[in-house]
């Protein structure tokens, strides 16, 4: 599998915009996004960790997840690259379709 490209600062912020309630986050010690998740309840927030869990494996690319009621924190970057790449705008526009 090829490795992903970092993206640019302008590339970011052109993906932020888009990426409604994302936000630049440090992850790990590289640049990321996170984004938290209201939940009704624990049992709710736990459903939605295992939804987003099928997707990022589906992707083969897997974000931090912080489950606590009353909500779900989630934070994504490619390691690999050092940095934010296309999989982590792909898979956070995928999260945010199963948060709904």
């Amino acid at each position: 599998m090829a490795k992903a490209n970092k993206l640019t600062d302008a590339q970011i912020k052109l993906k932020l915009a888009r990426a409604k309630g994302w936000k630049r986050a440090d992850v790990g010690g590289k640049p990321g996004i996170a984004r938290t998740f209201p939940r009704s309840n624990f049992l709710d927030g736990l459903a939605f960790v295992t939804k987003v869990a099928v997707l990022a494996e589906k992707a083969n690319h897997h974000p931090d997840v912080l489950l606590k009621w009353p909500c779900v924190a989630m934070s994504l970057t490619t390691h690999d690259a050092g940095g934010l790449t296309d999989k982590d705008f792909a898979l956070a526009a995928e999260i945010d379709k199963v948060a709904q």
